[in-house]
């Protein structure tokens, strides 16, 4: 009995290790695909004027009282740089935030919006696909806690298995496709988009690195997956060719 349960338990802990892979990649894809921290970044805006007794860097004094305007619009005019300011920005599917000067908060706009008419399409389609990529995932995890917790026979969970296996390899080609489009549209959005909006200099942020990470937990629960279908099918044949063999065995030398 003992030999028997192994392949049992081994079967097991493959099914909770793809399981665990398949739930992290949800969470992550939801996390990602909810948040606005894709791309992160600064842009260059001109300073406002100082407003009433506000002093400081991020405005500009034109009535100074060691000097009249027009020597302050000269020095502002001869310094460049020293009329612009860096504020931070952060951009996600939905929606694009920037911080604002002299003030707390931020200020959000739709990131749609601000797409190339263009390319609005494509974004469009990317957040179609994203969509699908969180469907599919949520539909493997059923799909295999269906199969650690009603497991009746083995039959019924090696087609579980061979299910789950496939809409969790789809699910991770859509979600392949979907990262790599909405980073064209950001990429056209910022050679193209609005003068108001363009970024100075830009990066990717933590919920990119988290989308990426989902669809590698979801390559590696479907690596899992198929993995635990194919040695199964092989144990299988191995205990068949067994049985046969003894089949075989008995037929040509009977027990009298």
């Amino acid at each position: 009995r003992m030999p028997a349960s192994i392949p049992e338990a081994d079967r097991r802990h493959r099914a909770s290790a793809a399981f665990s892979l398949s739930f992290l990649s949800l969470v992550f894809s939801i996390t990602a695909f909810s948040s606005s921290h894709w791309c992160e970044g600064t842009r260059k805006v001109a300073k406002p004027f100082c407003k009433g007794d506000s002093k400081g860097d991020l405005c500009i004094r034109f009535n100074s009282p060691d000097g009249n305007g027009s020597q302050a619009v000269q020095y502002i005019w001869e310094t460049g740089d020293d009329k612009f300011v860096e504020k931070n920005f952060h951009a996600g599917i939905w929606y694009s935030c920037e911080e604002m000067i002299n003030e707390d908060g931020e200020r959000c706009r739709s990131f749609i919006s601000l797409t190339p008419a263009s390319d609005r399409g494509v974004l469009w389609l990317s957040i179609v696909t994203e969509l699908l990529y969180v469907v599919l995932l949520l539909i493997g995890n059923i799909l295999m806690s269906v199969e650690i917790f009603y497991y009746s026979s083995v039959i019924d969970g090696l087609k579980i298995n061979a299910f789950s296996a496939v809409v969790t390899v789809l699910a991770g080609l859509l979600g392949m496709v979907a990262h790599m489009m909405y980073t064209t549209v950001f990429q056209m959005t910022v050679n193209l988009g609005p003068e108001d909006w363009r970024p100075h200099t830009w990066d990717y942020g933590w919920s990119y690195g988290l989308a990426w990470t989902s669809f590698a937990c979801c390559m590696a629960a479907a690596v899992t997956t198929i993995n635990k279908y194919t040695k199964t099918i092989l144990e299988f044949k191995h205990k068949r060719k067994k049985l046969e063999r003894s089949f075989r065995i008995q037929y040509n030398f009977p027990d009298h």
